[in-house]
């Protein structure tokens, strides 16, 4: 298990946790960040990160990134 961060990019893993407080989980939730689904990192810049997720792609801090285990 690693992080997000440390994906390299075009590699798809499955999300097995997601840390950090209740308000992030449940944002990351909304997001499709949840244990079990698919996650594609697209591209890293500067501090954010590109990822596909159920069929949207989506930017989140690196921090928000970190917290996602794959």
């Amino acid at each position: 298990m690693m992080p997000l961060t440390l994906s390299n990019i075009g590699e798809t893993a499955a999300i097995k946790k997601v840390g950090g407080k209740e308000d992030i989980r449940q944002f990351l939730a909304t997001l499709g960040f949840v244990p079990g689904s698919h996650v594609t990192v697209i591209t890293q810049n500067g501090g954010n990160v590109i990822v596909q997720v159920k069929e949207s792609r989506v930017a989140i801090s690196r921090e928000m990134a970190a917290k996602i285990m794959v």
